[in-house]
């Protein structure tokens, strides 16, 4: 097989491990989201996240991510760590809530990016932004502006590990 051939083929199969990736994670927020199992309303998602899937794969080289073992477990444990700390934001949301004096320093912190990919970027921001009390502001090269509700330290390093630490090693694995 020439070279030509080698990157056709393997443009193919990324394609492809890409449109199922992309296929399977939106049918299944689809099924979480309608949280029934209805032949009618799993039919409607799993035609309209093949057609979503398509498009997104076919307009893009984003989605084209290699399928291995290795890439889906660090997506796994990437989900895993966002429940985890969705639910200690909550908890942190909470507390700032019911507490009879609120004592919170609000700023903004500059992060370190290690992430290379669009997709593995526009994540990590997602993954930020839906975590109480961060928000994601700006994106310039390789550093990522946040507004952090309760600024624990100023220092680049340190709230590189504070706030996207437990995404950004998972999504490196997955997206690059």
């Amino acid at each position: 097989m020439s070279k030509l051939q080698q990157k056709d083929h393997s443009s193919g199969v990324a394609w492809a491990q890409g449109f199922v990736f992309l296929w399977g994670f939106l049918f299944a927020v689809w099924l979480v989201i309608n949280a029934t199992s209805e032949f009618s309303v799993v039919l409607v998602g799993a035609v309209f996240s093949f057609a979503l899937s398509a498009i997104f794969v076919w307009r893009s080289d984003v989605w084209r991510i290699g399928f291995t073992p290795r890439k889906l477990y660090h997506f796994l444990a990437y989900t895993g760590a966002f429940f985890v700390e969705m639910v200690k934001a909550n908890i942190n949301m909470m507390r700032y809530v019911y507490a009879p004096r609120i004592e919170i320093r609000p700023g903004i912190v500059k992060i370190k990016l290690r992430l290379r990919s669009p997709i593995g970027r526009l994540a990590l921001a997602n993954s930020i932004a839906l975590t109480p009390g961060s928000l994601v502001m700006d994106i310039s090269d390789d550093a990522m502006f946040i507004h952090w509700l309760d600024v624990k330290t100023t220092d680049p390093e340190a709230a590189t590990g504070m706030i996207a630490g437990a995404f950004e090693k998972h999504l490196e694995v997955v997206f690059g």
